[in-house]
């Protein structure tokens, strides 16, 4: 144990007005641009110092209405890029397909839409895909994509599907308006 010098130590007598607790496996990914699982009403006033103008939500299930509540009433938009935008799939517990990706990462790339947080149920594995795809757009390596999407997938680990689908993600499929970039992009 370090010895303190009381001289630097304040007492705290009253807790803090706010409460500021980040939703589950929230992350900044770049300057203005986050990401987590869904939020709930002890996330909100956190969420609210970010100032979002906007929030993908990445699954085929709706958010939980608390959450369309507080989007609704802070003036934030809200777009659902879900599992089954393709009608291809209806196990929520499989992967994006290739077109909710690219919906996803195209709003991304767009510094209107920002601040913007990324978000599915946990912030794991479906948030962890257009992540690691931004990633890829970026020219990570693989290497340390896969290390970024493993941190945030928990005790049980990755998916191997996900990993893969990252590494064919065809980047040059995305479209990127120079004027609208944001400046890590175009970096």
């Amino acid at each position: 144990m370090g010895h303190y010098n009381s001289k630097y130590l304040t007492k705290i007598s009253n807790t803090p007005l706010l409460k500021i607790v980040p939703p589950l496996n929230f992350c900044p990914v770049e300057r203005f641009l986050y990401r987590s699982g869904q939020p709930t009403s002890i996330n909100f006033p956190f969420l609210k110092e970010l100032k979002l103008k906007n929030i993908v939500w990445l699954a085929s299930e709706d958010p939980n209405d608390n959450f369309i509540e507080f989007a609704e009433d802070n003036n934030i938009n809200l777009y659902y890029v879900g599992i089954n935008a393709d009608g291809y799939n209806n196990n929520p517990w499989d992967g994006l397909s290739e077109t909710s990706i690219k919906e996803a990462i195209e709003i991304i790339v767009n510094k209107n839409n920002y601040p913007l947080l990324i978000c599915c149920g946990m912030g794991r594995h479906r948030t962890g895909t257009v992540i690691g795809c931004l990633r890829r757009l970026q020219g990570w390596n693989l290497a340390s994509v896969s290390e970024e999407y493993r941190r945030f997938t928990g005790s049980r680990g990755g998916r191997i599907l996900v990993e893969l689908l990252i590494e064919k993600f065809d980047v040059d499929s995305i479209k990127i308006n120079p004027n609208l970039a944001p400046d890590w992009l175009m970096g």
